[in-house]
């Protein structure tokens, strides 16, 4: 995850992200420098060209051209195709959304054992209609805080049971909007944990989750 405790970039690097106290993540070796320095500037833009594809209309006749662009960075970037442990992308958890163009750049201003507060932007990749976010863009954005505050502070791996979102009222879209999470409760391998999404001082959505502690050679 990341942290600042002031205005940011969704995609700037953070300072004091916790990845040290999350044992869960300690298998995949030194991340915070994967992708070197200029990292976080490629996934802004990536973020950008998410946010432009879906925002565009272009003329017919250039459809053709782009895709043709497209399909060529795909290409070029399909070179370096590496395995699932030794990839940037969702292994920075210095960056906003841990440097994975497909989870929300939150950033967070607190964490603690049991505790989490963050910001967050949805963007306009997140939009489902009338300026609302996508209504499925919600979980994935409680199942990442949530199962990261599950998981850090030294506590084993645990895996998603469920995660009950309640919708109280649109998340819109280009708005800073603030995230508080907490894990509730421990009982044997079960972890509960819950959050809530604010537009000031209204509850825009609220979640709770049941993460369960893996047994031994359970992937």
């Amino acid at each position: 995850m990341e942290n600042s405790a002031r205005e940011a970039s969704p995609d700037e690097e953070a300072s004091t992200d916790h990845g040290a106290q999350t044992d869960s993540w300690a298998h995949l070796g030194a991340m915070m420098k994967r992708g070197g320095s200029d990292y976080p500037k490629l996934v802004a833009q990536m973020r950008r060209v998410q946010d432009s594809f879906v925002a565009a209309h272009l003329p017919a006749v250039l459809v053709p051209e782009f895709a043709e662009q497209l399909g060529e960075l795909a290409d070029r970037l399909a070179e370096y195709e590496v395995g699932e442990s030794a990839r940037p992308a969702g292994s920075r958890l210095d960056l906003p959304g841990r440097g994975h163009p497909f989870l929300l750049p939150h950033i967070v201003d607190q964490w603690s054992d049991t505790r989490v507060e963050a910001r967050v932007t949805f963007t306009p990749f997140h939009l489902g209609g009338n300026g609302a976010a996508h209504g499925g863009s919600l979980p994935l954005l409680f199942d990442e805080v949530l199962g990261r505050l599950a998981n850090s502070s030294g506590r084993s791996i645990a895996r998603t049971a469920y995660i009950h979102v309640n919708y109280r009222h649109i998340t819109p879209v280009g708005k800073q909007l603030r995230l508080e999470a907490t894990l509730d409760r421990e009982e044997g391998r079960k972890r509960y944990a819950s959050g809530r999404l604010l537009d000031g001082d209204v509850v825009v959505s609220d979640a709770e989750g049941l993460f369960v502690e893996l047994r031994p050679g359970q992937p």
